[in-house]
């Protein structure tokens, strides 16, 4: 499992020219669910993502996480973060999770950081979705769980 992590002042995803979910400030997290993940996979992003000291101190030192400064998240599930590219010029998705196990592991990665008390925010799985970001820093980081 992958998560793509990026510190941001505000983040949405609009589905068919109607925005559909919205943060102001915290995190935009596109997770990528793989074969062979399971709910340890994602308990373990969970916890990881939740402690992860990214934001600024009033040192401009990342000492705070998004728990400390009570930030909010976007969770947008995105399977081309299990593409192979490695050969050739067009991605492998022979490691991607099938879309109905991948779909339960995403909902319940959100359920996970919903049950933590901050704001949760989601984009529709399998849809076509534009995102609208402003990165703060900018400030991204590949998080992933074996």
């Amino acid at each position: 499992m992958k998560a793509l992590i990026q510190r941001v002042k505000f983040a949405n995803v609009t589905i068919k020219g109607q925005k559909y979910s919205q943060i102001n400030g915290g995190l935009l997290i596109f997770l990528g669910v793989e074969k062979n993940d399971s709910q340890k996979q994602a308990d373990y992003l969970v916890n990881k993502i939740l402690k992860l000291r990214i934001f600024e101190d009033e040192n401009e030192k990342m000492n705070f996480s998004v728990t400390d400064i009570k930030g909010e998240i976007l969770v947008v599930s995105q399977f081309t973060l299990a593409a192979d590219c490695k050969k050739g010029t067009r991605p492998s998705f022979d490691n991607a999770k099938n879309p109905e196990e991948a779909n339960k592991l995403y909902e319940y990665f959100v359920l996970c950081l919903k049950n933590c008390g901050l704001s949760v925010k989601t984009g529709v799985f399998k849809a076509m979705m534009e995102i609208n970001l402003l990165n703060d820093g900018p400030v991204t980081f590949m998080v992933e769980a074996n």
